[in-house]
């Protein structure tokens, strides 16, 4: 039965000023109970007798002092997810299958910690070294065969510790048919390795102690509105503002159209949610991200005084094609790729 808070029925302002320790938001008896019991299953069948335990925090994330998993506090109300919604965009585990997508990869990190895999040198032979710096920016390659495709923006490519995480991922997701879909790929060697080690541990106990919580809600002292700055920050794009020659090529600034054709900034005002989302979708890029880049694009076609002009199907197509590809580009961008910690 979900529990009942007086700050559920404030406004986003005032909700904004309270505290994180302030929310008193748990795990238990919140849908996030069945995701874990669903995980717990999945791990009772490969025989690994390790069952993470979890707390509420400000982010998804698992340390190494302790066999835990630390779960970011507006999964257990929906008041909280649909205020991340409203400042993110994105839900970030707000589904049961995304929930459980970041749970497995997380277990990675613990199945990991629990028993030193790193050290092993076969471990370090595939996914490289475990201690070496987490990166600030990495620059994904979408093509690569090297690595698993679980989480979005080719997550495994940041660090070795996420490789083996990413790769524990894909094995441990039942019916994932892992040997035939990453036939004839490199990856397959890491797979074939996690299959090997995970029936070697297979039954035994976790060589790390449960140890306290780390970073919980109950001990952040910092406001939601605080904390939605910082978090909206990660998302800051550093690409050219300008879109000039490209707008262009999809909208007319011939005034002679301008008595009989809706502004493109009106345009994509109203397309935004959309085409936003297919983008997000067939690019894995944040929605936050491509929001602030149609931001700039509706300032630019205002300056420009662009208009909207011929079928608005082919205008959402090519303002579609338009967007797909310059997120695509910030991709290969050495300078654009910001790594976020899960």
């Amino acid at each position: 039965m979900q529990r009942r808070f007086k700050w559920a029925s404030l406004p986003d302002d005032k909700l904004l000023k309270l505290r994180l320790k302030d929310l008193h938001v748990r795990v238990d008896g919140t849908w996030l109970e069945d995701c874990l019991q669903d995980l717990y299953e999945e791990l009772e069948e490969r025989d690994l007798r390790i069952h993470p335990h979890v707390w509420l925090s400000d982010e998804w994330f698992s340390p190494d002092t302790t066999p835990g998993i630390a779960i970011p506090f507006y999964l257990a109300h929906p008041r909280l997810m649909q205020l991340e919604r409203k400042m993110i965009i994105d839900v970030e585990g707000g589904t049961r299958l995304d929930c459980m997508r970041i749970l497995r990869h997380e277990t990675g990190h613990v199945i990991q910690n629990a028993f030193k895999l790193q050290r092993r040198r076969r471990w370090q032979e595939l996914f490289g070294n475990s201690s070496a710096h987490y990166p600030r920016y990495y620059r994904p390659n979408p093509a690569s065969k090297n690595y698993v495709q679980h989480l979005r923006l080719w997550y495994a490519q940041s660090h070795p510790d996420e490789d083996f995480a990413e790769t524990f991922a894909v094995w441990l997701k039942p019916r994932s048919d892992w040997r035939k879909r990453y036939a004839g790929w490199p990856a397959l060697r890491k797979l074939e390795y996690v299959d090997e080690v995970m029936n070697e541990v297979a039954g035994q106990r976790s060589q790390l102690p449960r140890g306290p919580a780390v970073h919980p809600l109950s001990q952040i002292k910092t406001t939601l509105a605080v904390h939605y700055e910082k978090k909206q920050a990660l998302y800051a794009v550093d690409t050219p503002r300008t879109y000039d020659r490209e707008l262009l090529r999809i909208f007319s600034d011939d005034p002679k159209h301008r008595s009989t054709s809706p502004t493109a900034a009106e345009f994509i005002r109203r397309n935004r949610s959309h085409i936003r989302h297919v983008v997000a979708r067939w690019t894995g890029e944040y929605q936050l991200t491509l929001d602030t880049v149609l931001d700039d694009m509706i300032d630019r076609c205002r300056e420009l005084k662009l208009r909207a002009v011929g079928p608005e199907r082919q205008l959402r197509t090519d303002f579609t094609v338009l967007l797909t590809a310059k997120t695509v580009h910030s991709l290969y961008s050495p300078s654009r790729r910001q790594w976020y910690a899960l």
